[in-house]
C-alpha cells in the first residue's frame, strides 16, 4: 500500500510539473493571465468546445473571448507536439547509447522544433555520406588533428593515414575534409549563427523556365520571369503565387545569401588558430560544408517556414472572409421565388416555402435565343400569386443582370422585393451527396436554384452544406496546407453557427453537426428522433436521443432553440444549468419566469450581484439578463435590396472615371474585389482604398459591404477592371 501511495504521489507531481510547463509555454506566447490559461486548459482537456467555454464558462476563463481561447487551444496542441518529438528524439539517442545528461537537459529545455532537430542532427539516421566513407578508411583522426589546429607540420601528419585505400595525401585531406564539413553542418552554434544571417538577408530569386507558348498558365506569372526579393519582406500572396508557378514548372526558385559573408561567419566559428599550417584545408571544408550541406538545408528550412507563414496569412484571410460571409444578413423566413439565370438553356425557376421546402419548379426563356419574354412574364406573375411569394432571389452568374432587368419589368405586387444572391458554390452543392439526398427526384439545375433561394432566407444554414473552399472567398486557397485550412474553417463555421443558435426542430443535419458538442453522428440521431416524434418540445428531451449523454447535452443545449417550447427559456441562449437563477429572479419580483422574458422594465432594475452563487458570477449573470431582454435574437442585420447601375451590363460598358455602386465579394491581403453587376469583379488595390497608408484591408472594407467605386482602368482582353475608393 505504501509503495502504491508513493507511485501515486510521484505521478501527481509529474502531472503538476507538466501542467506548469504547459502554462508557462502558453503564457510566454499568449500574454494572458496564468489562472485564465490554467482553467481554459482544464476545460479543453475535459473536451469542452471553444464556443461553450467562451459563452458559458466566463468566470473560469476570466471572460476570455473565442479568439483567445482558440489561441490557447492551438498553443496547447503545439506544446504537445513538441513534447512528443522530444520524447522520440530522447528515445532514439538513448538507444544509440550516446545520450548524456547535458544533451538530455538541452533537449528537454528546447522550446521549438528547430532547436530539437538541430540537437538531434548528429544522431539522426541517414543515408551513407562521404564522411561515413572517410571514417571507414580511418581518416577521422586526421579530421580531429585538423580541427585541433595545433600540428606543426600537417602534411607530415597526413602521411600516417595513407594506405591501400588512401593512396595520396590529397585523398587523405579530401576525406578528412568531408568529415569536418559534416561536423560543421551538425554544429548547433554554427547553425544558429547562419540561421540569423538567413533570417536577415536571404533573397528569393526566380528564373523563367517555361514560356507562354510552352505552358498555358505561364502568362499569369510573367512578372516572375526574373524576380528577386528579400524573403523576410515578401507578402504572403506573392509568395503563394511564386509557389504556384514553381509547382506548375513555369519558374525555378532558389534562396541565396552572400556567399562571402556566410563563409566569413563560418570561418569565425571554426578557425581558432589563423597561423595553423593546415588552414587552407579547413577553408576548403568550410566552403564544402556551406555549398554542399548547409545552403541546401537552410534553403529548405526557410522556404518551408515562409510557406507556413504564407499559409497562415492566407488561411487567416480566408477565415475572416468566410466568417463575414456566413454572418451575412438573412432575409428570414419568407416564401421565395428563386431563379438560376441562363441564356441558351433558359432560367430555372423554383418556388420554396419559409423553411426552404420546394413547392414548384419550371424553366422559362426570357432571353435570346428563344426570347419568350411574354410567356416568361406571365409565368412569373402566376407563380408569385399562386404561391404567395414574398421575395425573388436571382443568382449572380451568367445572365444575372439581364434576368434582373426582365424581372423588374414584370408587374409584381409592391411588397415583393428583388435580390441578387451570390451563387458561388451552388453548383458544388447541387451535385453533392447532400443535395441528392434532399432532392433525389430532381436534377442539378433544380437543386442549384433551390440553394440560391435558401441562401436568401438564411445564408449560414445553406452555406454549411458546401465545402468552404468552394465558396470562393480567399487567396490561393488551393496552395495552402489543406489540413490546416479545413481545421481553421471548421472552427469559423462552428463559431458562427453557435453565435446565432440553431432551431432544433428545423435544422439540417449539416447545421446541427456544427453545434457545440454534437458532430455528424449525433446530428443524424437527432434527425432520427425528430422524424419519429415529429418535434422536440423541450431541451431536456435531447437526453432521450440515442448516444446523446450528459456531456453532449451540457455542451450543446444552450445553442439549440425550441420555438413554442414548454419552457420559454428553451428558445433562448440561457443554458439549462442556469434556469434556476431566472426562476429565482422572477420569484424575487413576484412573477413567473415567463413573465420576466422580454420585460425590460423589470430586468433593468435587477442587480446581478444579488444572484452571484457558486460558479455563477457577474459575467454570466449579465449575459443572462441581456438575453432575457431579447431571447433568441439573431445577431445578424436584416437583408436589404441592392441595385447595380442599370446602364452597365458587361465589361464593354465600362469607362475610366465612371462611378458605380458595388458590393465587396472577396478580400485579400493586397486589396478587395467588388461585384459591380457584371461577370468580372473589379479589384481595388490596397493603395486605392484610402488617402493614407493601409496595412489591413479589413480595416477599411468588409465582405458584402456596399460601396461607390470609381473605375480606374479596363482591360477587356485580360478581363481585368481596376477600381478605386479614393475620390
Amino acid at each position: 500500500m505504501l509503495k502504491f501511495a508513493e507511485i501515486l504521489i510521484e505521478e501527481l507531481l509529474n502531472l503538476k510539473s507538466y501542467y506548469l510547463k504547459v502554462q508557462d509555454y502558453i503564457q510566454s506566447r499568449a500574454q494572458l493571465p496564468a489562472k485564465s490559461i490554467q482553467n481554459t486548459i482544464a476545460l479543453l482537456e475535459a473536451d469542452a468546445t471553444i464556443p461553450f467555454i467562451s459563452r458559458y464558462r466566463k468566470e473560469a476563463t476570466g471572460n476570455l473571448d473565442e479568439v483567445a481561447i482558440e489561441k490557447i487551444s492551438q498553443l496547447l496542441t503545439t506544446f504537445k507536439e513538441l513534447e512528443k518529438r522530444k520524447a522520440a528524439v530522447l528515445k532514439s539517442i538513448k538507444e544509440q547509447n550516446v545520450l548524456t545528461d547535458a544533451l538530455a537537459e538541452k533537449i528537454k529545455k528546447a522550446t521549438t522544433l528547430t532547436e530539437i532537430e538541430d540537437l538531434y542532427l548528429p544522431y539522426k539516421k541517414k543515408r551513407k555520406t562521404k564522411a561515413d566513407t572517410a571514417r571507414e578508411v580511418g581518416l577521422e583522426p586526421l579530421a580531429k588533428i585538423l580541427m585541433a589546429q595545433n600540428a606543426q607540420n600537417i602534411e607530415q601528419s597526413a602521411k600516417q593515414f595513407l594506405s591501400t585505400k588512401v593512396k595520396t595525401r590529397e585523398e587523405a585531406f579530401a576525406g578528412a575534409g568531408h568529415i569536418i564539413a559534416e561536423w560543421i553542418n551538425e554544429n548547433t552554434y554554427v547553425r544558429i549563427s547562419l540561421r540569423r544571417l538567413y533570417a536577415r538577408k536571404a533573397q528569393l530569386i526566380t528564373k523563367w523556365v517555361k514560356t507562354e507558348e510552352e505552358h498555358p498558365e505561364a502568362s499569369k506569372f510573367t512578372q516572375f520571369e526574373k524576380w528577386e526579393e528579400s524573403l523576410n519582406r515578401i507578402p504572403s500572396h506573392r509568395f503563394l503565387a511564386i509557389h504556384r508557378a514553381e509547382k506548375l514548372g513555369i519558374i525555378k526558385v532558389k534562396l541565396e545569401v552572400d556567399k562571402n559573408e556566410a563563409l566569413q561567419l563560418l570561418e569565425k566559428s571554426v578557425i581558432k588558430n589563423p597561423g595553423f599550417s593546415g588552414i587552407k584545408y579547413l577553408k576548403v571544408s568550410i566552403e564544402d560544408a556551406f555549398t554542399r550541406l548547409l545552403k541546401k538545408s537552410f534553403a529548405t528550412e526557410f522556404l518551408g517556414e515562409a510557406k507556413e507563414k504564407a499559409d497562415e496569412d492566407a488561411i487567416a484571410v480566408f477565415a475572416s472572409n468566410l466568417e463575414q460571409l456566413l454572418m451575412e444578413a438573412p432575409l428570414g423566413s419568407k416564401r421565395i421565388l428563386a431563379i438560376d439565370p441562363g441564356f441558351k438553356s433558359g432560367c430555372k425557376v423554383v418556388c420554396i416555402d419559409e423553411q426552404g421546402n420546394l413547392f414548384y419548379n419550371e424553366a422559362i426563356f426570357p432571353h435570346p435565343p428563344q426570347k419568350k419574354t411574354e410567356a416568361a412574364s406571365a409565368k412569373i406573375k402566376s407563380l408569385v400569386n399562386a404561391y404567395k411569394i414574398q421575395a425573388i432571389a436571382i443568382g449572380n452568374g451568367t445572365a444575372a443582370r439581364e434576368t434582373e432587368e426582365f424581372i423588374k419589368k414584370v408587374y409584381l405586387p409592391k411588397e415583393v422585393s428583388v435580390f441578387t444572391v451570390n451563387e458561388a458554390g451552388a453548383s458544388v452543392y447541387s451535385a453533392s451527396k447532400i443535395a441528392r439526398e434532399e432532392f433525389p427526384n430532381y436534377d442539378v439545375t433544380v437543386r442549384g436554384a433551390v440553394s440560391i433561394g435558401r441562401r436568401l432566407i438564411d445564408p449560414l444554414a445553406e452555406l454549411v452544406k458546401i465545402d468552404p473552399k468552394s465558396i470562393g472567398v480567399g487567396q490561393y486557397q488551393h496552395e495552402v496546407d489543406q489540413t490546416k485550412l479545413k481545421e481553421k474553417l471548421d472552427v469559423v463555421v462552428m463559431r458562427c453557427v453557435n453565435k446565432i443558435g440553431v432551431n432544433l426542430n428545423t435544422a439540417s443535419k449539416e447545421l446541427l453537426s456544427y453545434v457545440s458538442g454534437i458532430g455528424p453522428g449525433l446530428a443524424q440521431n437527432i434527425l432520427d428522433y425528430r422524424k419519429e416524434n415529429e418535434k422536440f418540445i423541450s431541451r431536456k428531451e435531447l437526453l432521450k436521443v440515442t448516444r446523446l449523454g450528459a456531456k453532449a447535452f451540457e455542451q450543446s443545449a444552450g445553442f439549440l432553440r425550441i420555438r413554442n417550447a414548454e419552457n420559454p427559456l428553451d428558445n433562448s441562449a440561457v443554458h439549462p444549468e442556469s434556469y434556476f437563477v431566472v426562476e429565482k429572479m422572477a420569484k424575487s419580483n413576484g412573477l413567473k419566469p415567463e413573465a420576466l422574458i422580454g420585460n425590460k422594465q423589470i430586468l433593468d432594475k435587477i442587480n446581478p450581484e444579488d444572484y452571484i452563487s457558486g460558479d455563477l458570477g457577474l459575467p454570466s449573470l449579465k449575459d443572462i439578463l441581456e438575453e432575457l431582454k431579447k431571447p433568441g435574437a439573431d445577431p445578424r442585420a436584416k437583408k436589404k435590396p441592392f441595385n447595380f447601375d442599370p446602364s452597365v451590363k458587361s465589361i464593354a460598358d465600362l469607362k475610366p472615371g465612371m462611378k458605380l455602386p458595388g458590393i465587396v465579394n472577396n478580400i485579400t491581403n493586397f486589396g478587395c474585389f467588388v461585384d459591380i453587376g457584371i461577370k468580372e469583379s473589379g479589384l481595388i488595390h490596397i493603395s486605392k482604398l484610402a488617402n493614407e497608408f493601409i496595412s489591413d484591408v479589413n480595416a477599411v472594407v468588409k465582405l458584402n459591404q456596399e460601396l461607390e467605386v470609381t473605375v480606374l482602368s479596363v482591360d477587356e482582353k485580360k478581363k481585368r477592371v481596376q477600381l478605386s475608393l479614393i475620390d
